[in-house]
Formats: structure tokens, sequence, C-alpha cells
């Protein structure tokens, strides 16, 4: 087969303990999925879960140990940090069972979903799509997949952010609106699930701006770190 360009490579990213890559397929995330997120935001409640998306060339991989180099983006004077636990699915499914969930569950990761939110509170007034405001070129930083045998209860781990040292976001999985198990049952009723798809579980309360020169190292507990520095 001959193409008119050559074609991108397989974005992907580096599993902990070996060395073989996670192909990305999708990268699907979960609006206000903490009850002190959304009341920060302006909501409460337990509202049905929803879902946007990043296209996969969003992702910025970041090594273990190391500290990724993060462009500050064009078109805002508001960039948001949200930390967020990862899931890796390593099996698709469609319409799959809560109590099914683990079995598709390849490992895990730490995240950031980075926010134009200035955008994105334009788009709200207006009606219109978040696309520019979550979806733009190197929104998706996130470390090394730990697998699911490896990583332990994450269920209940500790969530945390820091910005130059200081804690911004603090919490743990278990404040999930959704569960893990919950959020996969529902994004599969929507969309079939395929090896690689990533879904970004929701950021807990303490979103605030970053500047270029900041440092964002943020985790979950039994998982490897992630650390950037906005440049």
């Amino acid at each position: 087969m001959r193409y008119v360009f050559p074609p991108a490579p397989v974005v992907s990213l580096p599993v902990v303990g070996s060395n073989d890559r996670f192909p990305v397929h999708r990268i699907y995330c979960v609006g206000r999925n903490y009850a002190e997120h959304a009341k920060e935001m302006g909501f409460s409640g337990r509202e049905p879960p929803f879902f946007f998306m990043k296209p996969a060339d969003a992702i910025v991989a970041v090594n273990a140990g190391e500290t990724g180099h993060w462009p500050y983006p064009g078109l805002t004077a508001n960039l948001h940090h949200e930390i967020e636990l990862v899931v890796a699915i390593g099996k698709g499914g469609y319409r799959i069972p809560a109590a099914d969930a683990p079995q598709h569950i390849y490992g895990y990761a730490v995240g950031l979903d980075m926010t134009r939110r200035d955008l994105q509170n334009d788009m709200k007034k207006q009606g219109r799509p978040w696309c520019v405001a979550k979806g733009f070129d190197a929104s998706a930083p996130i470390g090394p997949i730990t697998t699911a045998a490896q990583a332990g209860a994450v269920e209940q781990a500790a969530i945390w952010l820091q910005v130059n040292g200081v804690d911004r976001q603090r919490s743990t999985v278990a404040q999930l609106i959704w569960s893990i198990a919950e959020t996969i049952e529902q994004l599969s009723t929507a969309w079939t699930l395929q090896p690689g798809d990533l879904i970004y579980t929701g950021t807990p309360e303490g979103v605030g701006a970053v500047m270029p020169g900041d440092t964002l190292a943020g985790g979950v507990q039994g998982l490897t770190p992630l650390r950037l520095r906005v440049v």
C-alpha cells in the first residue's frame, strides 16, 4: 500500500516494568465527576455522567523520573490544570456491565486534562462545543501506565497535584461520583470501547491557573507520578 504522504507514527505510552508500549486509540474524558469540583464549577448533585474527547495526538508522554516540558498554548489567558486518574482499556466491548468492567482494564496512569478555561466559559455561554478549550495540541499530558495487577487498590487511592511545591488539588479516587466500573458501563453504551482507549476519569476540586515557568507535580497513590514544567 502507498500513501500520499508518510502516516503519523502510532501514539503510545510506556508501561512500567516492560519494554512494551501501549498504543493509544482514543481519549475519553468524564466531566464533573467529583462532587466538590462540580460545586466549584457551579453545579451539584449526582448528574448523569457526560463525556468529551481529546485527539490521540494530544498526548504528551512523560517518562518515569523525568520532568516533561509542556508548551503554554495560544488563545488563552486562563489555562487550568486538572489532575486525573487515567484508565487504560486493554479489552474492548459494547454495553459492558459494571461488574465485568475490571476485565477490560489493562492498567492506570496519572494524567492532566489541561483546559483553556476562558475559552471553555465562552463556549458555554454561546452554547457551542468545548473542543477548542479541551482538545488542543498537547492538552493531555500523561505518565507511564502501571498494569492493573501492579496498581493495587486504585479505587481508594489518594490523588493530588502541586504547583511549584504548593498543594492545589488533594482528594481520593473514592470521591468519584461515578466509579471506574460505572463509568466504563456508561461510556460503553455510547461507544464501543477498543483496546488502546484511555479514560480520563475526572478531576477533584482545586483547579486553577498555571503560567509559563510553573512546575506541576501530581500523582495517584500506587502509580508513577507525573511532573511537568510549563514553558
